[in-house]
């Protein structure tokens, strides 16, 4: 597998489903992340799946407002919204939390409770396409409420990219969590990136990216 590279660009076209086969094309047994994180980001943002986003008293009665419990007012929390969302197995959550920007002429799409609570094709590709991700992004152990934390980094023109080192879960280091979810890959060989985008003052989870090899 050395050399693919793979880049995720725009979910609802569905080509979530092809950048988590990359991964998945790899993976094996489950093995042991024994290597925690050997540091604690900074300037973090927490969510729990299940439970939105923890913060400072205001930002955890937003959170607690919107009915699917995402929270998307900061990239960090966008990205630990839906990681959690992933590791939980929840789909429509990280549907919420998922967009893509306006290009090319066309209008900027974000993850609406009717698209994702559907059944239409684009749903179902993206219900298909977390469960993919689910298994490489998933710790040894497993919890029923997994805590993720996300690094701050500073945005650019409204788009903010967060390497999987800066991302963790249950304590753990997003990077060597999917090493320890994959066969044939070492230390060095991957890059997994995850960005997140303002959308009409919102951050969305609009790319994810791999580099193997």
């Amino acid at each position: 597998m050395a050399g693919h590279r793979t880049r995720n660009v725009g979910w609802i076209a569905g080509s979530a489903l092809a950048a988590a086969v990359v991964l998945t094309g790899c993976s094996g047994d489950t093995g042991s992340a024994s290597d925690a994180s050997d540091k604690e980001p900074a300037a973090s943002s927490t969510a729990e799946a299940g439970a939105g986003s923890a913060g400072e008293g205001k930002q955890e009665d937003a959170a607690a407002s919107q009915g699917s419990g995402v929270d998307r007012s900061t990239g960090e929390k966008a990205v630990a919204t839906w990681v959690a969302a992933v590791v939980k197995g929840e789909p429509e959550e990280a549907c919420l939390v998922m967009g893509e920007p306006a290009e090319g002429g066309a209008p900027a799409q974000v993850g609406s409770e009717a698209m994702c609570e559907g059944d239409g094709t684009k749903a179902k590709q993206m219900e298909q396409g977390i469960g993919r991700f689910r298994e490489s992004f998933t710790p040894d152990p497993p919890t029923d409420n997994p805590k993720v934390e996300v690094a701050h980094v500073p945005a650019s023109g409204g788009t903010a990219v967060f390497p999987a080192d800066k991302i963790t879960v249950d304590g753990q280091r997003l990077d060597k969590i999917i090493l320890s979810n994959s066969t044939g890959l070492d230390a060095g060989e991957l890059d997994v990136q995850l960005q997140s985008t303002k959308i009409e003052d919102e951050w969305y989870v609009t790319d994810v990216g791999f580099d193997i090899g």
